[in-house]
């Protein structure tokens, strides 16, 4: 996967400055396998094609950006971590989830057809450079610290920043 990466930085550093200078926003508030998957294929696609791209993550998509610790520090927020735990490797597909069996069974489906694990996509963006950042409200309302997410992951933010950014954007999605 990296040479494919470094064939694509390579096109992209290829274009004119005036044809790279597209911003794209995402939002991510679902948590779910199939809807994460998406949010994560625009996202490399647009920063494959030159494109500066932010993905804002909020309440349940936040799992997409978590690591694998346990969070909460109250009574509620423990619950939560225990009930909701667990990072992107637990998500669920919205339908068919079969109490973890769909995505055991999409995962082999896409695996036969040499489709990346979304754990994959989310390092690629990583790569890639796309800004990952993290709503502040969402983390102090579900008890997540920073230290809870994954290795290139931007500090936490607010909506005004994730406002900000739409505004200067292209195009702009909401998953």
């Amino acid at each position: 996967m990296s040479a494919e990466v470094d064939s694509m930085m390579a096109q992209v550093a290829a274009l004119p400055a005036a044809d790279r200078k597209k911003k794209m926003t995402i939002v991510v508030m679902s948590g779910d396998f199939d809807k994460l998957f998406g949010a994560f294929i625009i996202g490399t696609g647009g920063a494959a094609m030159g494109m500066e791209v932010t993905m804002f993550f909020t309440f349940w998509g936040l799992r997409a950006i978590r690591n694998n610790m346990s969070t909460g520090k109250t009574l509620f927020g423990k619950m939560l971590g225990m009930m909701y735990g667990g990072d992107i490797s637990k998500s669920n597909p919205s339908h068919f989830s079969f109490l973890g069996m769909g995505r055991w069974m999409f995962g082999k489906m896409m695996g036969a057809h040499n489709v990346a694990k979304l754990a994959e996509l989310r390092d690629l963006a990583v790569m890639l450079g796309i800004g990952l950042y993290p709503c502040q409200m969402s983390m102090d309302v579900m008890e997540m610290p920073q230290e809870s997410f994954i290795e290139g992951v931007k500090p936490a933010v607010g909506v005004g920043f994730m406002l900000a950014e739409a505004e200067e954007s292209a195009i702009q999605f909401f998953i």
